[in-house]
């Protein structure tokens, strides 16, 4: 099928049906439904090349991610793709390190090769930049490539920024504890090697000791140990801080919900029960949560997801990108994981 015999379908020009199918808010509903329904008759698909070159797009977002392997990251790429299906915009997933520079201080040639070479072909209509914290020389690439780009994680200078506030989710969570009665709670955080992109790590831990120091209780760093965020490490750091004789916790906040996990798993191969011996809350509103009976704070990512990418697709619709920033929101979650301390 052509797009002549579309339009004399319809009844209209070609380049009518050109503009109605490809959105185009200057073609009126009655004449869209009419050349939209003339295409499905006859079975006319639009060429995605042919589109191209007329309206300047791609239909094509490109999603930078420094993880492909991790629960958060791909709940966040499943929202944002829900969203972009649902526009008719395709996704290019990009896979960009966390670090942002090598030992010694050299550029990281795989970053330097996204920007410089990849973003530069001009094959996607706008960026989402998830959990990295760009440099001003990457941010001033995407500026002058003149595409809308958003981030989420933190702030990106002159984009559109959707972020949580870590330090008050790891309050909430700590203060979830206190207000049970716990007073000895230990925090599995992540790795310093991890804090590069936004500081999450630092943030979170810094809410935790802010929530101890607000009710009198001043940070023990014995009650701290660190890890990657996954199951098996929060399993290992709690299997260390547990077995540590110096300290004795009746909580853990763990910075993640799988890191929360494997310290169930932990303590209870160690013979404790959770709750009623050791208290745990994690952050992320894991899928598995409810499985493993645990209390979390919810943050949603497939909502940052879908609302970056309505963000990238209002920016192309608008023609501007408000740089300024929106605070996503997060829930307490209790379940099963905490109770009051036995001793209490």
């Amino acid at each position: 099928m052509t797009i002549q015999q579309v339009a004399a379908l319809a009844g209209v020009s070609t380049a009518t049906v050109s503009r109605a199918l490809a959105g185009k808010k200057t073609v009126s509903t009655a004449t869209r439904l009419r050349v939209e329904a003339a295409a499905k008759e006859l079975g006319y698909v639009v060429s995605s090349a042919a589109s191209s070159l007329a309206s300047g797009r791609t239909r094509n977002i490109g999603v930078v991610m420094p993880f492909l392997d991790a629960w958060f990251y791909m709940r966040v790429l499943n929202g944002a793709h829900q969203a972009l299906y649902d526009a008719g915009y395709d996704l290019t997933l990009y896979h960009l390190d966390a670090a942002s520079t090598e030992p010694g201080g050299e550029d990281n040639p795989r970053r330097s090769r996204l920007f410089d070479e990849f973003l530069r072909r001009q094959r996607v209509d706008g960026f989402i930049a998830v959990s990295l914290e760009l440099t001003e020389a990457e941010l001033d690439s995407l500026h002058a490539i003149g595409k809308p780009a958003v981030g989420i994680g933190g702030p990106l200078r002159g984009a559109l920024t959707l972020s949580i506030d870590d330090a008050a989710v790891a309050r909430l969570a700590t203060d979830h504890l206190l207000s049970l009665g716990h007073r000895h709670i230990a925090h599995i955080g992540g790795d310093p090697m991890l804090d590069l992109d936004f500081h999450l790590p630092s943030h979170r831990r810094g809410g935790y000791e802010e929530a101890l120091r607000t009710h009198g209780i001043e940070p023990d760093p014995l009650l701290v140990r660190v890890a990657d965020f996954t199951i098996t490490g929060g399993y290992r750091a709690t299997l260390q801080l547990l077995g540590d004789p110096r300290v004795a916790p009746t909580a853990i906040f763990a910075a993640s919900d799988e890191m929360a996990m494997g310290a169930i798993m932990a303590a209870r191969d160690l013979g404790k029960r959770v709750p009623e011996d050791l208290s745990i809350v994690g952050i992320d509103g894991h899928e598995l949560g409810d499985f493993f009976g645990l209390t979390t704070v919810s943050q949603f990512p497939e909502t940052q997801g879908r609302l970056a990418a309505q963000a990238v697709l209002e920016a192309l619709e608008t023609g501007s990108t408000p740089a300024h920033h929106i605070a996503l929101p997060f829930e307490l979650v209790v379940r099963r994981s905490t109770s009051v301390p036995t001793d209490h």
